[in-house]
């Protein structure tokens, strides 16, 4: 399974995620709430491997200076392949940095980065909707457009397991 090296949000910011995947898991709308092991957290991905070792991958990230909190604005939705749904920031020079100097630190484990996170292809997002069906696309941007514009802070980081939701948080965040 894949590990991601993940921004995650400050409280108040995930609170209002996790109201919004409540509201569509109410609503029939399959969210990373019920979405595999159930472990997931509200987050924005910079990098997700393929392959990995977690200490190789741990102390790679560990090279990188602590870049700290950022903030990220929302006001938009994109739909993905296989009815994957997210709220996607604006792209700030700042984020796409940060992302670019993670992907080079990585490079220097070893590990297999997944081709969707590849500098200049990278879409950064926050998934609301796992498999949303077309008919169900109205429901979710009803409730997205309840809560966007939403400005936000990715306070930490952690590396997460995708395959068990296994959380293994960073010092700094890159």
């Amino acid at each position: 399974m894949a590990l991601a090296v993940c921004l995650l949000f400050d409280r108040p910011t995930e609170r209002v995620l996790r109201r919004l995947w409540q509201r569509l898991e109410e609503a029939g709308v399959p969210t990373l709430a019920s979405h595999t092991h159930g472990n997931h957290v509200p987050h924005l991905s910079l990098a997700v491997l393929r392959s990995w070792d977690l200490d190789r991958v741990r102390a790679a990230v560990e090279t990188l200076p602590d870049a700290g909190p950022t903030t990220v604005r929302f006001d938009a939705v994109a739909a993905f392949r296989r009815g994957r749904m997210s709220l996607v920031p604006a792209v700030t020079s700042a984020l796409a940095v940060r992302q670019e100097r993670l992907v080079e630190a990585l490079g220097a484990s070893g590990d297999e980065l997944h081709k969707h996170y590849v500098p200049g292809i990278w879409t950064p997002h926050v998934t609301v909707a796992t498999r949303a069906r077309l008919e169900q696309t109205p429901l979710v941007l009803e409730a997205v457009y309840e809560i966007v514009p939403l400005t936000g802070t990715l306070s930490h980081a952690a590396l997460i397991d995708a395959g068990t939701g296994a959380t293994h948080a960073l010092p700094t965040v890159p």
